[in-house]
């Protein structure tokens, strides 16, 4: 072909248990709706920083280290990030990938997550707990954006690949990974029904 693509942006998305998602997912929304009650420092800081949504990403980033059900989602996440890893050709002869945050996300009605990336890690993603039908996909934006310069618009119809940005339906027992890098965002929650995942970064070492 005279036409090659070149410098692809993957993005992994498969379920992350092939049985037992529905016991294992009702476990970690114990627990989230437990921390919303008890974290008082997360209340604040969502309170200021995610009008309307309660995160722990301000005072407990680190729940795989804090409690074992979060232990066993990270070595079940574990599994994807070295298939992910290997997709990306990754040299990691004598380094390992780990995983350094992981936090919890409770998106009620009109909650949203600006558009941003996660400096400083290697690899990021989220794990869907609860995602009532309609809720927010995850929307992530093509790299090259602000260098199109004087790029003409895509048409209506472009192919996936000529799109600007690309949405992955919010599943529950889903896990989504990207390179950290990769900006993304949460548009505003559509539901009355809360939309609950757990976000994590990876880092090599």
């Amino acid at each position: 072909m005279r036409i090659k693509a070149w410098f692809p942006t993957f993005i992994y998305c498969a379920p992350l248990l092939r049985t037992g998602a529905a016991r294992f997912n009702a476990e970690l929304l114990k627990e989230a709706y437990q921390l919303r009650d008890f974290d008082r420092d997360g209340q604040k800081w969502s309170k200021k920083n995610y009008p309307g949504g309660f995160t722990t990403y301000g005072s407990l980033d680190k729940l795989h280290q804090f409690s074992s059900t979060f232990t066993e989602l990270q070595r079940r996440i574990d599994r994807h990030v070295k298939a992910f890893a290997r997709k990306l050709d990754f040299d990691l002869a004598n380094r390992r990938l780990e995983m350094t945050d992981c936090w919890v996300n409770i998106m009620p009605r009109q909650t949203a997550h600006g558009l941003h990336l996660h400096p400083t890690s290697t690899l990021s993603g989220t794990y869907y707990v609860k995602t009532p039908k309609g809720c927010a996909a995850i929307k992530f934006e093509d790299p090259r954006l602000d260098r199109f310069m004087a790029a003409p618009p895509r048409k209506a119809g472009a192919s996936r690949e000529n799109q600007a940005f690309v949405h992955y339906p919010a599943e529950a027992g889903n896990v989504i990974l990207f390179e950290s890098w990769l900006r993304h965002e949460v548009p505003a929650n559509p539901v009355e029904a809360e939309r609950v995942s757990i976000s994590f970064n990876y880092n090599w070492f």
